[in-house]
């Protein structure tokens, strides 16, 4: 049998004739071979995904340089091949840059920026043109024209897949009406089989982009959005990272290249939401984790042994005794009057002690004699280690446990520490917390008793409570950058501690309000409802979740409620069972919000749109070609808070719905029968039929809205019978001049008069205006501030 090697070359070295077939291949090469991954990979999808990029940099561009944005997009067949038109009135681009921005991949400027932008990458436009020309083999064509100059530029270019750079096949100047901006001409294979879904990024897109005029024209159809509003969204700022969402790479990177000599100035530097006091947190919270606490014990007092004073006058040799006795009293005086003492509290004590004496007795106190002093002094402190840890862990314990198992779980933590190589009691929560269970499990087979999670953890935390920040300095930045070990331990310094949300100005929400007005525009319900988040951070990069539901109306019963997805501004058309927003709608119990939901999970069904937009500095998709977003649990939890909050409002809504239609069903009953038993009463008492309207309103707890005409004189009359203060307002349209009145406003329109009257009635009690009109005059009034059911009008 021939073997593997000798194929490679007779018996020689198999890696030598491997390395030979190994080479680097370019990122444009790469995509080349794989146009699927960035949302090419069909002519229907193809088409989308180009039309996408390209209106995307458009609306960045304008918004970048404070331009309301005029898109023009075009499809149209061209033989074989569909050309794709987008012209946008953008600043422009200038020559130097125009081959780069469309012939090179992996080109922009936004990848590295801390803030809101829809392109990311610098892959989107290019990937575009390398696709028209593996399919069609045509370059693409683009004009620019900056402001102020006389003539446009003028490309057609490909891109050399084997260098990832731009070949440029005619560079000249042409004339063009638009004063400034941006056009490219792609001519690709495609064809229209998606033409619903890119009728729906175009709409959408509109949806979110109010301040847009978007104009687009397809083989069968032609569309124009014009903008609802002239207010640019809000300019973004770049922002640093902030500490709680870097990863351990990035922090060790970012520690490799700054130019800050100190942890705090790295911080300060480095990061958002981070002056000097927030680093001084830092650098505490970094001591904590790297060095460990230091525990404090309970000192004997004066009338305690052992007795302080006479341990470290004992191990004071050749001081002579007055100044001895000065040295070790001194020292006893400050111990017995803490509550509590570390190691290196007890070391500074001992200086100033040493200190003290030498001035007094003029005997120097050495380090020698110093280091003696402090190891006489701390035995004597931590004598009786289990009494002090059985008083804090009695303390958070309940009572259930007896004071043997008490003492059991603290004479073995304080072996721990009387066994520990560090004589200074140092130790970090992790291994305090270690300590703590490897003594709960001891206790409970030799002793048999139990202290559950909670239990463990409420010691942990009382004895952490306890144990003092250390001095050590900090190592330097270049030296936790070279150690992993303290890297890590700086990453947990840094998510332990408390600091602010990243800043906002590096986002443009769409914002609960124009969300609202985003549905409203396109779909006509019965009810809308939005809700924007606060700002979170995830791996350095904060984010907002939005959210919006709109229910009824129009909006199809049947079938699955739909789900509108977005990411900074872009909506998202492809993918939709990958993406984190529609796990989370999916994981929901639509059902305790009034939706039907078979099984109490899946898709929602029923008259209701669903959207969700996430706003991030860098958002995570789950692929180059940006159609899902990615399965982040701080993006997830955002996006399920946001759901949930427009999610009440409808329960809300829908509830009051169907208490209203329970009143106005036991109206209706309540207005048949009160007019058979008013007629019945009139003949039977002989008396004219009674006006049944002030009846009704007092049954049903009503507000009650009269007028009263005589003899010119209108007096209207607001009765208040419901349980709540209510507050109107009330249009009584007249064909006859009413006069100034006091407290309502008149207006006068083409021959009638506008009696506009808001008045706050009190339960049970009513409101009363009066005017005069000349001659016969007309009324039709009108009443808002009252749901329908709630009101009755006799006027």
């Amino acid at each position: 049998m021939t073997s593997y090697q000798s194929e490679l070359g007779g018996g020689g070295n198999v890696a030598e004739e491997l390395a030979k077939g190994q080479r680097a291949i370019s990122i444009a090469e790469f995509f080349e071979k794989n146009k699927h991954m960035l949302g090419f990979d069909s002519g229907a999808r193809a088409l989308v995904t180009a039309v996408k990029e390209a209106v995307d940099n458009a609306l960045d561009a304008t918004e970048e340089a404070d331009i309301l944005p005029d898109i023009y997009v075009e499809i149209a067949e061209a033989g074989d091949y569909y050309r794709l038109v987008i012209e946008d009135n953008g600043p422009g681009i200038t020559r130097e840059q125009i081959p780069k921005v469309f012939g090179k991949l992996l080109y922009g400027s936004r990848f590295h920026v801390r803030e809101q932008n829809r392109g990311q990458q610098g892959i989107g436009i290019s990937a575009a043109v390398l696709y028209s020309q593996l399919t069609s083999g045509k370059p693409a064509k683009i004009t620019s024209r900056t402001q102020g100059d006389a003539e446009a530029q003028y490309f057609e270019l490909i891109i050399d897949t084997d260098e990832n750079e731009p070949e440029i096949a005619v560079e000249s100047t042409t004339s063009w009406e638009r004063p400034h901006g941006t056009r490219i001409e792609l001519e690709m294979e495609a064809n229209m089989r998606a033409r619903g879904q890119l009728h729906d990024y175009v709409e959408n897109t509109a949806i979110v982009n109010p301040h847009a005029r978007i104009e687009f024209r397809e083989p069968s159809e032609h569309l124009k959005f014009e903008r609802a509003t002239d207010q640019l969204p809000a300019r973004t700022e770049e922002i640093r990272p902030h500490p709680h969402g870097v990863e351990l790479g990035t922090l060790i990177k970012m520690l490799g290249r700054t130019d800050s000599y100190s942890l705090s100035g790295f911080f300060q530097s480095e990061f958002t939401r981070v002056g000097q006091k927030t680093a001084d947190s830092l650098l505490e919270s970094f001591r904590d984790q790297h060095f460990g606490r230091e525990m404090s014990w309970r000192p004997p007092e004066a009338h305690e042994e052992p007795d302080v004073e006479a341990a470290v006058a004992e191990a004071v040799n050749g001081k002579g005794a007055e100044a001895t006795e000065a040295f070790a009293g001194a020292i006893a005086d400050v111990v017995t009057e803490r509550t509590r003492l570390s190691h290196h509290e007890l070391v500074a004590v001992v200086g100033n002690a040493a200190d003290r004496a030498a001035e007094e007795t003029g005997t120097t106190f050495g380090d020698t004699v110093r280091e003696r002093a402090v190891e006489a002094a701390w035995e004597a402190i931590t004598a009786d280690r289990e009494a002090d840890l059985h008083r804090l862990v009695d303390e958070v314990t309940t009572s259930r446990k007896d004071d043997a198992a008490v003492s059991a779980l603290a004479r073995r933590i304080a072996t721990t520490f009387a066994t520990d190589e560090d004589a200074r009691d140092r130790v970090t929560r992790a291994t305090l917390a270690a300590r703590v269970d490897r003594a709960a499990d001891r206790a409970r087979e030799r002793e048999d008793v139990s202290f559950g999670e909670t239990a463990r953890e409420n010691v942990v935390e009382a004895i952490w409570g306890v144990c003092r920040t250390v001095p050590d300095e900090v190592p330097k930045v270049s030296q936790v950058a070279d150690d992993r070990d303290a890297a890590s331990d700086l990453l947990e310094a840094m998510r332990a501690t408390d600091i602010l949300a990243p800043p906002t100005d590096c986002l443009a929400p769409i914002t609960a309000g124009l969300l609202e007005e985003g549905l409203r525009k396109e779909f006509d319900a019965d009810f809308y409802a939005a809700a924007t988040r606060d700002a979170e951070v995830h791996s350095g990069d904060p984010f907002i979740v939005e959210a919006g539901i709109a229910y009824g109306g129009d909006i199809p019963a049947d079938g699955r409620t739909k789900v509108l997805r977005f990411a900074n501004r872009v909506p998202l058309v492809y993918q939709q069972g990958a993406c984190a927003i529609t796990g989370v709608v999916k994981r929901i119990n639509w059902r305790n919000y009034g939706l039907d939901q078979p099984g109490g999970s899946g898709m929602p069904n029923g008259p209701a749109v669903l959207m969700v937009h996430v706003a991030s500095t860098n958002v995570p998709f789950t692929s180059e070609s940006k159609d899902a977003v990615a399965s982040v649990p701080a993006i997830e939890d955002e996006i399920e808070l946001a759901l949930r909050e427009a999610a009440r409002d409808l329960k809300r809504y829908l509830n009051k719905r169907r208490s209203m239609e329970r009143r106005r069903r036991k109206q209706d009953v309540i207005a048949e029968i009160l007019p058979r038993m008013a007629e019945k009463l009139s003949a039977v008492t002989e008396r004219e039929p009674l006006a049944i309207e002030d009846s009704l309103a007092r049954i049903m707890n009503n507000v009650l809205v009269e007028r009263r005409v005589e003899d010119g004189r209108v007096r209207v009359v607001v009765h208040n019978f419901s349980d709540t203060n209510e507050r109107l307002d009330v249009t009584d349209i007249v064909s006859a001049d009413p006069g100034d009145l006091e407290d309502a406003t008149v207006v006068e329109m083409d021959g009638e008069w506008f009696v506009k009257w808001s008045p706050t009635v009190p339960s049970g009690e009513r409101a009363v205006i009066e005017y005069d009109v000349d001659g016969e005059a007309s009324f039709d009034i009108t009443v808002e501030g009252v749901e329908q059911t709630k009101l009755t009008i006799n006027a």
